[in-house]
């Protein structure tokens, strides 16, 4: 019942209406602040930040500080969720993270190394069938700046993305329309909808969406499935640190120093798509034999029970 967990706090309308708009508020614009005063001090800065272009900003302030600004913003927004949470809704970090007694970090640990095998797997494996599609990019100084930045920086970054999407907003929106299946869609598309200004939308096209939507739909279905974010939690953390460290491109959002850079000409393939179909199906599947997952279709798309029915449950 981790939608219920919201019951634990308070849950008037107003609450998450004034909530969203004060974590949107200092995640887009006061978490932006540190990242605009660096480039206006550089020179060309001021043009960059006015083209809205991620290459021309990172080109500006070169690829390992940008990333650093860019994060920051995340950061911000981290904050902003925790603080919404402890003092306007007065519900626990616990309660907004798992209906478990406490968060369990052997759930984190178990998919974040587990999507951080099959991500290093995957991507070696087309090194190996497509070696004339990278260029060996290794630079000992700046691999090693990215991966302290990345590794302090990205599992707070997605910490941030999954705490608003598969927690804060799946929750209140559970409360709001008394059903499953509603937050787990909304908060799918929007997932993927919020990546719609990423720089391989525009090389890609809007087919790259599915990707994103798609993993939206699969972080929202094991977090319901689970009763908690901690599968979420481990999953996206493995898949953005591994996209940053091991693999970058000039057109991706982490055009950065990675060991290795794509230099193919970018195209819709398999790549995108066969997570999608057939891995996160698979992944799906170990979940639910490791940790006993049934009853699909209500955890799924059942109705939340009312606020006197869990606490009844609870107690």
């Amino acid at each position: 019942m981790y939608i219920e967990q919201a019951y634990k706090g308070l849950i008037d309308n107003w609450r998450y209406l004034i909530g969203i708009l004060v974590i949107v508020g200092v995640w887009q614009f006061l978490g932006s602040f540190p990242l605009l005063a660096a480039l206006a001090l550089k020179e060309g800065g001021m043009s960059a930040m006015m083209s809205g272009s991620i290459g021309k900003m990172s080109e500006v302030l070169g690829s390992n500080t940008f990333l650093f600004f860019m994060l920051l913003t995340f950061v911000f927004g981290l904050i902003a969720v925790f603080l919404v949470v402890k003092f306007l809704h007065q519900q626990s970090l616990t309660a907004l993270t798992t209906s478990r007694p406490k968060i369990d970090w052997k759930r984190v640990n178990f998919s974040f190394f587990l999507w951080t095998s099959i991500s290093v797997l995957f991507i070696f494996i087309d090194i190996y069938f497509a070696p004339e599609d990278y260029e060996y990019n290794f630079q000992l100084v700046p691999f090693l700046i990215l991966a302290v930045i990345a590794i302090a920086m990205i599992p707070l970054q997605t910490s941030m993305e999954e705490y608003l999407m598969r927690g804060y907003m799946m929750q209140g929106l559970g409360i709001l329309t008394k059903n499953r299946w509603f937050p787990l869609v909304f908060t799918s598309l929007l997932f993927g909808l919020l990546h719609i200004m990423n720089p391989e939308v525009d090389k890609l096209g809007y087919g790259i969406l599915i990707f994103y939507i798609g993993t939206g739909l699969f972080l929202g279905i094991i977090t319901l499935m689970d009763q908690g974010l901690e599968l979420a939690l481990g999953f996206h953390a493995a898949n953005n640190l591994t996209a940053a460290l091991l693999v970058t491109a000039d057109w991706t959002a982490f055009s950065v120093d990675s060991l290795y850079r794509d230099i193919s000409e970018p195209v819709l393939g398999w790549d995108m798509l066969v997570p999608v179909f057939v891995v996160f199906p698979i992944l799906l599947l170990v979940f639910s034999k490791k940790y006993g997952w049934t009853n699909w279709k209500e955890k799924l798309t059942g109705k939340v029970l009312s606020e006197e029915e869990f606490l009844k449950l609870d107690n």
